[in-house]
């Protein structure tokens, strides 16, 4: 009898699908329909909260099945250990934001895509990304890392302006965030989480948009991606931006440009990237309502390098550059209280891992440099070291502050069956320790029981130090304090999440036990703000839910998407000493609740709508004419509805967006009263 089962050694398994004439299926001269790829495309490109990714976090990258004709079809991995681990047995959650959830949920900026991650606290008291603070369950805007593509851009000096991302939304494969302490991830910094930005080498051969709106608000941005050999991709981002602003002395202007280029061979890969940011805008009452017209410009530069061997052992060294520059004047074109500063980070690092019998182990080490050049932070340099601030005519750099940080790391992970172990530890030294090593631990578990459950735990602990602003500002308002010591955070996370079909759910709860928190409060109502340490615990959870109605429902009826989630936080201070107005660490969203619709309307045109409703701890120190009333009033309650009308084309589409539709006026940070409504209309063009 003649045998018609396949030969198990002889099976043909394809892994990339090109649209050629010389492809294996075209030569079939027919269609061919393979269900197969359709339904594992949906698992990776839908967008959920149980964290799947393409790649891992570490630079890697992919790109959608829509943007690119070859499409490879790898298995999911996520961003939560140093070896990569598959989303399917990953140890840890991760919430993951996709270019779909960014551009249905009419975002302009990545500050604004991460309000709608329910455990982000986003405070800003400028539009389109200026003068933003972003925090995470509870903790404050010092206390995250944040990566592009892997690659730390937190500034030493402050953790205020490290939120302007050196890259363009038009880049973005994916935005991932992992919250609670992830130092042996991301070193030390990541104190109480992390976000990572991921972006493409490829995509479209060009693409622009121009929008204008409110405000004498005009942006502008263009991208363009090539491969110019088999090997290579690259693409070159750009964008300006500009506005008269939506509240008093919050005028900007500014621009981005972003490069990224990669060599793929199967024995190596190399990416590297260069970014550059330069902004300039009226800063408000960002250090104190006492005076209401501060100025600040910023410029940040960022080189990086990453390979990454292929084999039994992966090697993936690094190196980096970031350079921060800030000029910032208490009163606008006033010397008193002026001040330059200019911050460098030079890092080199070098991750490993195998795959072996018993799991997958990782080690690796960095080596970071942090310098600070300054004319009011850090010690005051000698005569003859002192240099000219490039561009002023009579500044100079007069103080220094810096240090030296080495780490290393160690992890293992281990899948079995239903359960998957990752451990590990990161021992770290640095210069302003005065010390020997420190030891920060960490141990992640996940249980797949079935029926499309998956649930978590994990301990870990970090330590952050103090910036230079922490140690060293000074200035009528505020008082520095260089006897700060390090911050220490032990966090503990449950977690579980759940996916059948259309329907999709997540919940965590966590508790943070916080030692040496860092803080600028002011004891009396006519007291200066003085960086202090305090003992803090916080505690809370989130909830979220989502349905793809158009998979349920089929795409003939409107509904697109349906999700809602809800955080709650409390804290507990463990200090008896009393308190009376806190900037930072106390002032969190003790409940955050979002909600978003997204339907069509008829033919390309749909819609969508996001609400949010927050209600903040703390409040803000009144002031009339100038002066300071010694009055703390609430922030209290807000609820913020946006919608964003797209019509879509093949090429083309055009977009409008409403925020703030009720006009609410509200105070979210300091003395800065939020504005009211703002429209803005935005062209989009994809040759």
């Amino acid at each position: 009898m003649h045998n018609n089962q396949p030969n198990p050694s002889e099976v043909l398994t394809f892994r990339r699908f090109k649209r050629k004439g010389y492809a294996l299926f075209a030569c079939l001269g027919r269609e061919v329909r393979i269900g197969v790829l359709t339904a594992a495309t949906l698992a990776c490109a839908t967008p959920r909260l149980t964290g799947q990714t393409l790649r891992t976090a570490q630079g890697a990258d992919s790109t959608s099945v829509a943007a690119e004709a070859a499409t490879s079809l790898s298995e999911a991995v996520v961003s939560a250990s140093r070896a990569p681990l598959e989303a399917a047995v990953s140890a840890r959650q991760v919430t993951v934001l996709t270019p779909s959830d960014l551009d249905a949920a009419g975002v302009t900026t990545i500050n604004d895509a991460l309000k709608l991650a329910a455990s982000v606290d986003v405070r800003q008291r400028g539009a389109f990304g200026m003068q933003t603070d972003i925090s995470i369950d509870g903790g404050t805007f010092d206390q995250i890392t944040l990566l592009v593509n892997g690659i730390p851009v937190n500034n030493p000096q402050t953790g205020h302006n490290a939120a302007d991302f050196p890259v363009n939304l038009s880049d973005i494969l994916r935005i991932e965030i992992l919250d609670g302490a992830a130092a042996r991830l991301f070193g030390t910094q990541a104190f109480s989480g992390a976000v990572n930005i991921v972006t493409r080498p490829s995509g479209s051969r060009l693409s622009v948009s121009a929008a204008g709106g409110t405000d004498g608000t005009v942006l502008a941005s263009a991208r363009t991606a090539w491969t110019p050999a088999a090997l290579f991709a690259t693409s070159l981002s750009g964008s300006w931006q500009r506005s008269d602003g939506a509240v008093r002395n919050s005028a900007f202007q500014g621009g981005k440009l972003f490069w990224q280029g990669r060599y793929d061979a199967p024995a190596v890969r190399v990416d590297a990237q260069a970014a550059l940011s330069a902004n300039d805008f009226g800063a408000n009452t960002f250090y104190s309502a006492a005076y209401p017209d501060q100025w600040e410009a910023t410029r940040r530069y960022l080189l990086s390098v990453r390979a990454e061997t292929r084999g039994r052992l992966h090697l993936s060294p690094q190196v980096s550059w970031l350079r921060n520059v800030d000029h910032y004047q208490l009163t606008r074109h006033s010397a008193a209280g002026e001040n330059f500063n200019r911050s460098d980070v030079y890092t080199l690092g070098l991750n490993a891992w195998t795959r072996w019998a018993l799991g997958r182990t990782a080690f690796g080490a960095e080596l970071r440099e942090e310098e600070l050049f300054s004319g009011n932070l850090g010690r005051e340099l000698d005569e003859g070291l002192t240099f000219p601030v490039r561009g002023q005519d009579s500044a100079r750099y007069t103080r220094r502050d810096g240090r030296t940080n080495v780490s290393f790391f160690l992890e293992h992970s281990v899948v079995l069956r239903a359960w998957t172990f990752s451990a590990g530890v990161m021992a770290m030294r640095n210069t302003a320790l005065g010390r020997g090593y420190g030891f920060y631990p960490g141990i992640d578990v996940s249980f797949r029981p079935g029926g499309g459950w998956k649930l978590y735990a994990s301990w870990n602990r970090s330590m952050r130090l103090p910036t230079f602003t922490d140690l060293w500002y000074k200035s009528p308002t505020q008082e520095g304090n260089t006897g700060l010591r390090p911050e220490k955070n032990s966090a503990f996370r449950l977690g579980a999440d759940w996916q059948r079909g259309p329907f999709s759910a997540s919940a965590k709860a966590y508790y943070n036990h916080g030692t040496n928190m860092i803080d600028w409060v002011m004891y009396t109502a006519d007291d200066v703000y003085h960086a202090t340490n305090f003992q803090l615990d916080n505690m809370g959870f989130n909830l979220a839910a989502g349905l793809d109605a158009a998979r349920w429902l089929g795409s003939r009826q409107p509904l697109t998407r349906v999700s809602v989630a809800y955080a709650y936080i409390h804290q507990n201070r463990r200090d008896a000493t009393p308190v009376f107005k806190s900037n930072y660490a106390l002032e969190y969203l003790r409940h955050k609740f979002t909600a978003s619709l997204s339907h069509r309307i008829f033919g390309p045109l749909s819609a969508r709508w996001s609400l949010r409703v927050e209600d903040r701890e703390g409040g803000y120190l009144a002031y009339e004419g100038g002066q300071s009333t010694g009055e703390v009033r609430p922030y209290g309650a807000h609820a913020v509805l946006d919608c964003r009308l797209t019509w879509q084309a093949r090429r083309w589409s055009l977009r409008a967006d409403v925020t703030n539709l009720t006009g609410h006026r509200y105070y979210d940070i300091g003395n800065v009263e939020q504005p009211g409504c703002g429209f803005l209309a935005t062209f989009g063009l994809q040759l």
